[in-house]
């Protein structure tokens, strides 16, 4: 159907394997909701053993562990059956997002400083948390985890590239006895 650039992509999912005899997908998503896949129209099938292909989304439902994904050309077991273990991405320059909302991707490898203009380390990766995510930062050995709340983050500059943060009491007193 097409090809596309790998740094306009953005990791949304993985299909499982084929469901039913009509080129159903079974996948695990890495977005909330179907909704974004729907904004898209479209999406990129790519990383397992062929080269990666766009697709148009004809429908997708969600069930209680993962998404049924039916795709335009993939209408038998069998075309289904090839796309199992692949990758799934979006063009990133689709998704949408509010002030204040910030993408996984746009985070992970920011520097973290406190407001007083001390070096924390760099975000390594997110936790999601039910009422919050987890940033997980780290300079050499250490280990920080951060809250992201708006008590704690107090500005992500995506333009300078950087994190700023207030000190709660006891957050980053992880070595002390």
């Amino acid at each position: 159907m097409g090809k596309a650039c790998p740094e306009d992509l953005l990791l949304i999912g993985k299909v499982v394997r084929p469901h039913g005899l009509k080129g159903l997908l079974r996948i695990i998503s890495y977005a909330d909701s179907p909704a974004t896949f729907l904004k898209a129209g479209e999406v990129v099938l790519g990383g397992g053993s062929g080269k990666p292909e766009k697709y148009g989304i004809i429908s997708i439902t969600a069930g209680k562990k993962f998404f049924l994904l039916h795709l335009e050309g993939l209408d038998s077991l069998e075309k289904a059956e090839a796309c199992r273990g692949e990758n799934i991405y979006l063009n990133k320059a689709v998704l949408t997002k509010g002030e204040d909302e910030y993408y996984w991707y746009e985070l992970v490898g920011l520097p973290v400083f406190l407001d007083t203009g001390k070096r924390i380390g760099t975000i390594r990766r997110i936790i999601p948390g039910a009422g919050h995510d987890i940033y997980v930062v780290r300079e050499g050995i250490e280990e920080v985890l951060i809250p992201a709340v708006r008590e704690v983050i107090k500005e992500v500059d995506l333009e300078k590239g950087k994190v700023i943060i207030s000190e709660m009491e006891g957050l980053l007193d992880l070595n002390e006895v």
